[in-house]
């Protein structure tokens, strides 16, 4: 499974989303769910872009956002969602255990989204 973790501001656009995602998936490389924070999972951003991609937008909560590691770090991140990045941590958390980050955390042009990647070890999409 390949599971796209999204983190995104307020004022994030569908394209912003779109443009982080491909950034970090420059080969177009299925993905079987977009993934972010459970609150933000609610955002109308979020489902529209999950529904142009026909997967499911699935939420994570803070509580299993802070138990992942991320090679990336953010302080603010760090503050808000309790891991160094969301994107990352998302990606992870729903990838499940044997996890590994195909592709780290890459920002939106615009800098209103970010996007990270990660399979499950061993199972390919």
């Amino acid at each position: 499974m390949r599971m796209a973790g999204i983190g995104f501001r307020g004022a994030a656009s569908v394209a912003s989303l779109r443009d982080a995602l491909a950034r970090a998936n420059p080969d177009g490389l299925k993905i079987d769910a977009l993934v972010t924070e459970a609150a933000k999972a609610r955002a109308t951003v979020f489902r529209d872009f999950a529904q142009e991609l026909g997967v499911p937008g699935l939420g994570i909560t803070t509580e299993d956002l802070a138990r992942m590691i991320t090679p990336t770090q953010s302080a603010r991140i760090e503050d808000r969602f309790g891991t160094g990045s969301l994107s990352e941590a998302a990606a992870l958390a729903a990838a499940g255990p044997g996890a590994v980050l195909v592709a780290e955390r890459v920002v939106s042009g615009d800098a209103m989204a970010t996007a990270a990647i990660a399979e499950t070890k061993g199972k390919t999409p």
